[in-house]
């Protein structure tokens, strides 16, 4: 029985000294920058109150380190937006090949009008999208 208790905690013993040495499979985020909204992608361009629809964003990562971290959504008024989208960067080896990446905005309005949206380009520019709300 002894000799059967000291197997079982050498065995555990030696699976934690594997696991901790173990290599993570993510890497440690070094900085938040912002990145230009290449496209901006609206499925319906009228939509009912209270309704929701998914807006997506499309911007161009210059390495497999960098990918979206979020966006600043500010209600500039009732029914204008503005819309910053930033990326993480990690550190570590990776690849140096640029790459497209995706993002998505739930909207879903509380009243009706036209909204306006303007989505970060980069400098001083914007894309200007509206969506019609009854």
């Amino acid at each position: 029985m002894k000799k059967l208790l000291n197997i079982g905690f050498s065995a555990l013993f030696l699976g934690l000294v594997f696991i901790s040495c173990e290599d993570d499979d993510y890497q440690t985020v070094q900085s938040i920058e912002r990145i230009r909204i290449d496209s901006v992608k609206i499925m319906k361009d009228t939509m009912d109150v209270y309704s929701i629809q998914s807006i997506k964003t499309y911007s161009t990562y210059s390495s497999q380190c960098e990918g979206f971290y979020g966006y600043d959504y500010i209600h500039d008024s009732s029914l204008q937006r503005s819309v910053t989208a930033y990326k993480y960067i990690t550190e570590g080896p990776c690849t140096q090949e640029t790459h497209v990446g995706t993002s998505q905005i739930k909207f879903s309005p509380r009243q009706t009008g036209t909204y306006t949206f303007r989505f970060w380009n980069g400098s001083n520019s914007w894309i200007t999208k509206t969506i019609v709300v009854k």
